[in-house]
């Protein structure tokens, strides 16, 4: 993460200020970072060494362009709430308190599972980054229903400190009760849609019947 995403963690929100008063020190940063990767990936070769792939963005607005940037603060205002490290990263105890605070609490291989999942640079944690992968998947639809990230990024979605487990719970019901009368809705139509297309069928069938029996008599 880049020197600015901490600070952010720090203050609890995205700052475009803060952004930007410290746009030389980010700099300097990703050259450091530029040039060490250098470094290790020629004493990695000359070692024989197979150096894993990082992955470092500078601007997550410009990579997850498919969030709003309002969504993308709400995204680290809710990852800093459980960053209680202040350090830009969810480890795994992080992530305990998180999910058992959204009222679904994971096991320890639960927990190990969800990390993985989305933990592209293999450290073990997720950073804030990698924290919005989770819900570029779920809007994707790339998560299992029933995963513990799935799980995560549909109770983020309401603020689970205020209403509670039980209002979560009530939330999400509704949600599912709705996409359920929708989906009647759209077995109604393609019910009807093939009602028509059963009709026309056997009215064309009938008419072939209608000629072959008129075609004995000519």
């Amino acid at each position: 993460m880049s020197v600015s995403s901490n600070a952010s963690s720090r203050n609890g929100s995205v700052d475009d200020s803060t952004t930007t008063n410290t746009t030389n020190t980010t700099d300097s940063s990703e050259l450091t970072h530029i040039l060490n990767r250098r470094q290790e990936i020629m004493d990695s070769q000359e070692a024989g060494i197979e150096l894993p792939k990082t992955f470092r963005v500078v601007n997550v607005y410009t990579e997850f362009h498919e969030f709003s940037r309002k969504q993308i603060k709400d995204y680290q205002k809710t990852f800093n709430t459980y960053d209680t490290a202040r350090d830009g990263f969810l480890d795994l105890n992080e992530l305990k308190f998180m999910m058992e605070k959204l009222g679904a609490p994971q096991t320890h291989l639960g927990l190990k599972k969800m990390i993985a999942e989305v933990d592209e640079d293999n450290d073990g944690k997720i950073s804030f980054r990698e924290f919005l992968l989770i819900f570029r998947k779920a809007q994707a639809g790339e998560l299992d229903n029933d995963s513990g990230l799935n799980q995560l990024a549909r109770l983020t979605e309401i603020d689970v400190e205020q209403v509670g487990v039980s209002g979560a719970k009530n939330f999400f019901e509704a949600k599912i009760e709705q996409q359920m009368r929708t989906n009647k809705f759209h077995d109604e139509i393609r019910q009807e849609q093939e009602d028509r297309r059963r009709e026309e069928e056997e009215r064309a069938q009938r008419r072939q019947q209608f000629q072959q029996r008129a075609a004995i008599f000519q």
